[in-house]
């Protein structure tokens, strides 16, 4: 399992980083119309779709993408598309998470299908935003995912008694929470303090941008919310899961499982990020 985890994992960044480390974004932005058609797919067949029905929610998706990138290119949308983003995930998230695996299925087909698909092309545009941003930004806002997530696992190994939603994902513990939140406040000073200071970045990360428009006390707030909001994000596709059944979102990334296993975290987060420094 291990081995197949690490080769599949090698695959993905050898496909992945020429395009993210690309000067222009538009390698990056269309190697993630492919990426989302593929989570696309993986969302039809988790909420009822199968076999051709599944694929073709998987085009649509992509055809969506690939149609706003033909139509407005890489032209940033109004602020307020993030903020709407961002409150459908909160209040949303919160809403989906309180009524449990159980409440999902109670919401008509065609609206989870109609949610999931917007859900999904929001958080496309705010990646590919914020690979307009600058190679340092996008790589700040990933990092922090991946920050929250390793933190969490590694502290809720050694820490975890308290349960975070055991109905959801009973791995999940308040203590992994806050090992998380730690690890992204820790990321963050290294960031603000070494990366960008002393390193040549192309362009300010997250964290210096926030503590720039904000203040470090209202920055480190928003990164709170921001680690916490990606615990939802995972917890959501953890309760879609559960509600249906699926160990999995699909089995397209050997050993990782599917392409929302990978991303779903990161759904929330985007379009959060660009709010708050849109601000």
């Amino acid at each position: 399992m291990l081995k197949t985890r690490v080769i599949t994992a090698i695959v993905l960044l050898a496909l992945l980083l020429p395009e993210l480390f690309a000067a222009s974004p538009w390698p990056f932005a269309w190697v993630t119309v492919l990426m989302m058609g593929a989570a696309g797919w993986e969302w039809s067949r988790l909420n009822g779709l199968k076999g051709s029905g599944a694929l073709a929610g998987g085009l649509v998706l992509a055809l969506a993408c690939t149609w706003t990138l033909l139509l407005a290119g890489l032209a940033a949308p109004p602020a307020w598309a993030w903020w709407l983003a961002g409150g459908v995930w909160v209040l949303g998230g919160a809403a989906a998470l309180r009524a449990g695996p159980g409440g999902w299925p109670l919401i008509a087909p065609g609206l989870r299908m109609a949610l999931g698909a917007a859900l999904l092309w929001g958080a496309w545009l705010a990646i590919v935003q914020a690979k307009v941003h600058g190679i340092n930004f996008i790589l700040s806002v990933f990092c922090l995912v991946w920050a929250a997530d390793i933190g969490a696992y590694f502290g809720g190994k050694a820490l975890g008694r308290r349960k975070l939603a055991p109905a959801i994902s009973p791995g999940k513990s308040w203590e992994g929470v806050w090992s998380g939140l730690v690890a992204v406040l820790l990321l963050a000073l290294l960031w603000t303090q070494v990366i960008d200071l002393r390193l040549g970045v192309d362009s300010a990360s997250l964290y210096t941008l926030l503590v720039q428009r904000h203040g470090w006390p209202v920055a480190l707030l928003a990164l709170v919310f921001l680690s916490a909001m990606s615990v939802v994000g995972d917890l959501f596709e953890s309760l879609v899961k559960r509600a249906v059944g699926a160990k999995d979102s699909s089995g397209l990334l050997p050993g990782h499982g599917g392409v929302l296993d990978r991303i779903d975290a990161l759904l929330p987060v985007f379009p959060l990020a660009l709010a708050l420094i849109s601000l």
